[in-house]
């Protein structure tokens, strides 16, 4: 077994890292720790990512992700500048987002400065249908940002988590997006307890919460 020493200088050799830029997001999704552990705590805990200090993490890290667990990173205040940075650095940046509350034009100025990376658009199921999990969420707005990403030429994927409203739609949303140029990503949940209302009928599209203490066991 590696020492925490072992553990720590192999993590920072990795050179890549995720972060929590904010505290903030507009979205309700019922699984989201927002809605469970945060339910009745508002504000939620934290802050944002300062300036300085993202460019202390560019100076290091080659790849930075911001991935929010209980933010999405569109409402960090310095988000742009943060893509600024990591373009001036020559550093990739991916950004994961499903919130849809930022003008059109913010997402042009973001796009028009964002240097290596991609953005990954968490839109799951088609666009229309998408906010019956992303309460808040304006899908069909989203995938129109999504597409001018395209446009813009960057990298673009569509992450589409598989619930029971959706499960007989992933054909229909990967056409969609191979016709726009996006890069189409199935996510499945281990989230689903046994009468969850969101929770596919095909027990392919989930991941057993048993099975998948067997695999982290066996560590696959």
């Amino acid at each position: 077994m590696m020492s925490n020493q072992e553990q720590i200088s192999k993590f920072l050799l990795r050179k890549s890292i995720n972060l929590d830029i904010s505290f903030r997001c507009s979205l309700e999704c019922p699984m989201c720790v927002r809605q469970t552990d945060y339910k009745n705590i508002r504000p939620v805990p934290g802050r944002d990512l300062t300036l300085s200090e993202f460019k202390l993490i560019a100076d290091y890290f080659d790849t930075i992700s911001c991935c929010g667990q209980i933010s999405d990173p569109i409402f960090n205040p310095h988000l742009i500048d943060f893509i600024k940075i990591a373009k001036e650095k020559h550093k990739e940046l991916i950004i994961h987002t499903a919130a849809s509350q930022k003008p059109v034009n913010w997402y042009e100025e973001a796009f028009d400065n964002f240097g290596k990376g991609e953005w990954v658009f968490g839109i799951d199921g088609l666009p229309e249908e998408s906010h019956k999990y992303r309460i808040n969420q304006d899908g069909t707005k989203l995938f129109d940002i999504a597409k001018l990403c395209v446009q813009k030429g960057i990298k673009t994927r569509w992450q589409y988590i598989v619930f029971k409203y959706n499960e007989n739609h992933i054909e229909q949303a990967k056409q969609m997006a191979h016709d726009n140029g996006m890069i189409f990503e199935i996510s499945l949940s281990t989230r689903f307890s046994e009468n969850d209302p969101y929770k596919p009928t095909n027990p392919d599209l989930y991941i057993d919460q048993g099975n998948l203490a067997i695999l982290e066991k066996l560590n696959v």
